[in-house]
């Protein structure tokens, strides 16, 4: 066991260098000038390359990828270009919104697609399971911007149930708070739960067909205590792949559903530093999501070996 986290630890390593070698190479290649975007168009060329000296631009490459490094080894990022203040602050800042939001979307996710891909496969070629199945496929065809602003339109513009944009702050209270996430979660969630739910009944559909099960149900065991018991364990190692692929798409969905709800995330912060050519912060920001979902792969490896000891055997 000890070999196997060690070898996914090695991975994970190698594949975090390897995502800043890329993001760094990306954004330093994209065209323009961060020091003549601070000073406009109109600033002397002697202004900005002075600025460009100060914020150390004119360094090399290989030189300016170290000392990003090593910032990120001892918890330095920088300021940024534009508010002049620590990144980690104004990341800080971001995620006490950005990581709920993530979390309800992926507890909305998991709780409707794992009740839909059970229920379809407990009912295999019935009316429920059709209707279900149907009902995921529009859902998969639903892009989440669009049924983000569904959702205002019902529940913030005709019912007033709830805010159409803002984020009410912590400090007023965590239901407050949950209920300014709550239609961003949900946009965020539903294509995500159709695509799981699908890979659910399918993978469960799989196992059902396997002798043990059969087995099982010739001992006298019930259909839900097979389904429970049996079933769902070993239905798990799919649909456990997927949920650690859609906790990234989350990740990354939060840029545009944030600007659709003006919630001041990380999506939002990311999005503002394009904008205003804040590359150090764009740096840092996707390196921070790049490192959360390579942290989240790595966990998804190790419960495998937990769920299915089989698979820490072959790894060795």
């Amino acid at each position: 066991m000890s070999v196997f986290v060690l070898r996914r630890v090695l991975t994970l390593l190698a594949t975090l260098v390897g995502a800043s070698l890329i993001i760094f190479l990306v954004l330093d290649a994209l065209p323009g000038n961060a020091a003549q975007m601070l000073m406009g168009a109109d600033a002397s060329a002697d202004a900005v390359r002075a600025l460009t000296v100060k914020l150390g631009l004119d360094q090399p490459l290989a030189v300016r990828y170290l000392q990003w490094i090593k910032g990120l080894l001892v918890g330095d990022l920088g300021n940024s270009y534009v508010y002049g203040t620590p990144i980690a602050s104004l990341i800080a800042e971001r995620l006490v919104l950005t990581i709920p939001l993530a979390i309800m979307a992926m507890s909305i996710t998991v709780t409707l697609a794992l009740s839909a891909g059970i229920y379809t496969a407990a009912n295999h070629n019935k009316l429920g399971d059709v209707g279900v199945m149907s009902l995921t496929q529009v859902g998969i065809a639903l892009p989440n911007f669009w049924f983000a602003i569904l959702l205002v339109l019902l529940f913030s513009v005709r019912l007033q149930w709830l805010s159409a944009g803002g984020f009410a702050g912590w400090e007023d209270g965590i239901w407050s708070g949950v209920k300014s996430l709550l239609l961003p979660a949900v946009s965020l969630a539903v294509v995500q739960a159709a695509i799981l739910a699908r890979v659910t009944r399918s993978a469960v559909l799989e196992v059902l067909r396997e002798d043990f099960v059969r087995t099982a149900r010739a001992k006298g065991l019930g259909k839900r205590e097979v389904l429970w018991r049996h079933v769902l364990r070993n239905a798990m190692i799919p649909v456990m792949t997927v949920m650690g692929l859609q906790f990234a798409n989350l990740l990354a969905g939060t840029i545009v559903i944030e600007n659709v709800f003006y919630l001041p995330g990380l999506g939002r912060l990311i999005f503002q530093s394009i904008a205003n050519r804040d590359l150090i912060v764009v740096r840092n920001c996707v390196m921070l999501l790049a490192t959360m979902v390579v942290i989240v792969n790595f966990v998804v490896d190790v419960l495998y070996a937990f769920i299915d000891p089989r698979i820490k055997v072959h790894d060795l």
